[in-house]
């Protein structure tokens, strides 16, 4: 099967023969230059017409939860009142990052993988993970909205350790969330955790990239050759003309986005019912007691986090409280960071779109160590 690019026949980097595994699937360099036609979410995506039982389940679960609560229907029993009223946050809390998630997602499709990678920089090079890490710092989006992105990214050749370091930096980081932060905890203590993400991110991506430099994770299937001439403000300049923004363009690029997000959205459901679950039957408010700036502290506050689903706009609160009342700023800050490093929602996300165990493993087992580590030497100060 052959795609015609740019006037050149270019072999279909999805191949049916048996016996292929899914990184040989993709083995061939991707060049796009056109605007028009929005890309396929993955070049290894298929087809496939099979219901998709959990998103639906979670989705009528979180539906029928929201407007039992916004009705006013007597929740006579405890646990159901909290688990509609959960719902009801969460949705409300994540509605706008899950949109404007899509919308990036969509958008992205149709911009051409030289124009992201020339943005990015160079897959596998020290200044493409700082450029990664920086572009996660400054998106304003939620860590979910902020997860359907780095997918994207990685679909159009981002390396392994661009798309952790760009994942790493952005759950809490957005502008909204900052400034939360300064009124919460101060300017002084805002910033060192910023400060400390950004080295947490950029050391994370580094390492991911060296660990498939030397074959211990699989690299990108993705490649995305840039020419030494492309100009990059050219380029914008010529796509922001020719583009076509009425309602009924930016209607389809906002469906193309949630189409290629639903394996997103499946595990964002899936957090939502099961923090509901978590929120009615396990008692937070006991964690409070345990939260001291002690090694067993730390280690408790990286379990509550694991444990606890808390979008970005939920953390902040609950880490001032570590700040402040608790008297643990490291603490704080590893429930920011490590809530968003064991989040199983970006797990699963990153194993679907790598189609590897051990990629999405890692993320934990790199980040979490340096975490607690940078989370104890703050609770010394």
């Amino acid at each position: 099967m052959t795609n015609k690019e740019d006037g050149k026949s270019v072999s279909s980097c999805c191949s049916k023969e048996k016996g292929e595994s899914k990184q040989s699937e993709c083995s061939s360099s991707v060049k796009q230059t056109s605007v028009a036609e929005p890309e396929s979410a993955s070049c290894c995506s298929v087809e496939t017409h099979k219901t998709d039982y959990l998103m639906w389940g979670c989705g009528i679960w979180v539906l029928i939860s929201y407007v039992a609560f916004i009705s006013g229907f007597e929740l006579a029993l405890e646990p159901v009142h909290v688990i509609a009223h959960t719902s009801f946050e969460m949705v409300n809390t994540m509605w706008w990052g899950v949109l404007l998630g899509a919308l990036a997602v969509g958008l992205l499709g149709r911009i051409p993988n030289q124009m992201v990678m020339s943005v990015l920089g160079k897959p596998g090079s020290k200044s493409g993970v700082v450029r990664a890490t920086m572009a996660g710092l400054l998106l304003d989006l939620c860590n979910h909205g902020i997860l359907m992105v780095a997918m994207g990214l990685y679909r159009k050749g981002a390396s392994l350790g661009q798309v952790m370091a760009f994942l790493i930096a952005s759950p809490w980081n957005s502008f909204t969330l900052t400034l939360i932060l300064v009124a919460l905890v101060g300017l002084q203590w805002t910033l060192l955790f910023i400060v400390a993400s950004m080295v947490i991110a950029w050391c994370s991506g580094l390492l991911f990239d060296f660990l498939v430099k030397k074959k211990h994770l699989p690299e990108n299937p993705v490649k995305v050759e840039i020419d030494s001439d492309f100009d990059f403000k050219a380029e914008v300049k010529s796509m922001m003309k020719g583009a076509d923004y009425s309602a009924s363009n930016i209607s389809n690029v906002m469906l193309t986005g949630l189409r290629e997000s639903k394996m997103v959205l499946r595990w964002v459901l899936f957090g939502i019912v099961l923090v509901s679950l978590i929120r009615a039957f396990v008692d937070v408010d006991q964690f409070g007691l345990w939260f001291g700036a002690t090694i067993s502290g730390l280690f408790l506050t990286l379990l509550a986090t694991t444990l606890i689903e808390v979008c970005s706009e939920g953390s902040s609160p609950i880490a001032a409280d570590l700040v402040n009342r608790a008297g643990a700023p490291g603490n704080g800050f590893v429930f920011l960071m490590a809530g968003a490093s064991t989040d199983y929602t970006e797990i699963m996300a990153l194993k679907e779109t790598t189609a590897s165990w051990k990629i999405a493993l890692f993320l934990p087992l790199v980040t979490v160590p340096q975490v607690l580590l940078i989370g104890w030497i703050m609770n010394g100060f």
